[in-house]
């Protein structure tokens, strides 16, 4: 049996287990929920997918999705 995890990291080192692999550079709230394209507003938590790293380990594979905090002004262009 292979297990599959994955997880996302926030900028302040905290790891959150999540249900799947999420694209790089997609937009997510702090779920790990990936945001529908437009935004309703650009007040709002949204996180970027800036990296991704799979270990390998026998039996198992744990994906990390390392998250960028974009300012409301970063948002802008996605509303």
């Amino acid at each position: 049996m292979f297990i599959c995890e994955y997880f996302i990291v926030f900028p302040d080192g905290d790891i959150q287990e999540i249900q799947g692999r999420l694209p790089f550079n997609a937009l997510v709230d702090m779920n790990g929920n990936v945001l529908p394209l437009p935004l309703p507003t650009n007040k709002m938590i949204v996180y970027k997918v800036d990296g991704i790293k799979t270990e390998e380990k026998k039996g198992s594979s744990e994906t990390y999705h390392f998250l960028e905090l974009l300012s409301a002004e970063e948002l802008l262009e996605y509303i």
